[in-house]
């Protein structure tokens, strides 16, 4: 009796084992594919818990919440087309109107009838809001320098550019969720 005690060993046998019984022609991930895969998963669990715990401790906002109010304070006139915010925040409308909700009755926006289309609406950043984004801005940076950007060099950071952009050709094929090009560098929160 074999114990096989790595996963990626246990997964690469019992492919193995499939395809040579011809009952799964599954492509399996290869040893590298697999240890790839494992990592951006522990970072796409781990990464999220950072952002959110210094937000919450810091400025009582989710990470969520923060985004909603940074892609406001950097939009003309602090105002945007709730299906627009969406788009920018990667949000389906339910989720965003659900935090807008929330955000409103703290004060850091307000939703009005669009003066374009008097069936949408806008969201905009109130005084409160643009004071709470521009107070949490920096920690945000410096946790999100701490804990992705600081640790990666030049090369690693026009990688990981390109990788996201690719990915995301892949999980948003109609590009709702934003442009893929690289963003200029800019000092808005």
């Amino acid at each position: 009796m074999v114990v096989v005690t790595s996963n990626t060993l246990e997964l690469v046998v019992v492919s193995s084992i499939l395809v040579t019984l011809g009952m799964d022609d599954t492509p399996w991930l290869s040893a590298d594919q697999l240890d790839a895969w494992k990592k951006f998963v522990a970072v796409v669990e781990l990464l999220p818990g950072v952002l959110d715990s210094q937000l919450q401790r810091d400025a009582e906002l989710s990470h969520f919440e923060y985004f909603v109010l940074a892609m406001l304070s950097e939009a003309p006139g602090k105002r945007l087309r709730m299906t627009e915010l969406a788009s920018e925040t990667n949000a389906t409308l339910p989720r965003l109107s659900h935090v807008v909700s929330r955000l409103e009755k703290r004060g850091y926006l307000e939703r009005t009838t669009c003066a374009d289309d008097r069936r949408a609406i806008n969201a905009a950043l109130t005084d409160a809001g643009w004071n709470k984004v521009t107070a949490t801005a920096p920690g945000h940076v410096r946790t999100v320098r701490e804990n992705v950007i600081d640790v990666l060099d030049g090369d690693d950071i026009a990688h990981l550019d390109r990788i996201m952009a690719r990915l995301l050709d892949r999980l948003d094929p109609e590009n709702r969720f934003g442009p893929r090009a690289s963003a200029s560098a800019g000092t808005s929160p």
